[in-house]
């Protein structure tokens, strides 16, 4: 391996959220949300959790919550909500990549920018896997020291070109 190159064994930590979990029951996004986490079962991703994900499984259907059930604890990384966070978010707000109602979803991707992961997935295609809302979410990272997020559905994630990314 060269310098600056990846190592290609080693998994990627994505960040997910209730809407690819609950995915896993919906016909629509089933086939993409179960091959992802038979990716993550598989070694090829890490999953990151934030609070606000933890916090918003509590309010889930049962049956969603059991998704995460059969994942190895190692495979799970949960990550808590810090105040570098809550000023990223806010921080979305005030440029307006999102409204003051959308603050769950900005707080979302604050997590995930703090704490560095290589990609977020979702089914949100309104607040978060959208071109306009990537590119205000990646500009304000860059505004305020952080790295551009890789932001996805989970469809693009397994269907993505087998020899990487």
């Amino acid at each position: 391996m060269q310098d600056g190159e990846e190592d290609d064994e080693e998994a990627k930590d994505i960040c997910r959220y209730v809407s690819v979990i609950g995915g896993c029951l919906d016909r629509e996004f089933e086939r993409e949300s179960r091959r992802l986490f038979d990716e993550i079962r598989a070694g090829e991703f890490s999953l990151v959790l934030s609070a606000t994900t933890v916090r918003e499984l509590e309010n889930a259907p049962v049956a969603v919550r059991r998704v995460l059930d059969d994942l190895p604890p190692e495979l799970v990384e949960y990550i808590a909500l810090t105040e570098e966070m809550i000023s990223l978010r806010d921080a979305y707000v005030r440029a307006g990549v999102v409204g003051a109602s959308s603050l769950r979803d900005a707080e979302h991707i604050a997590a995930a920018s703090v704490a560095e992961v290589d990609i977020v997935v979702s089914w949100n295609f309104k607040h978060i896997v959208h071109f306009e809302k990537i590119a205000g979410y990646n500009a304000v990272n860059l505004l305020n020291g952080y790295k551009p997020l890789a932001i996805f559905s989970p469809r693009e994630v397994v269907e993505r070109d087998q020899e990487g990314f």
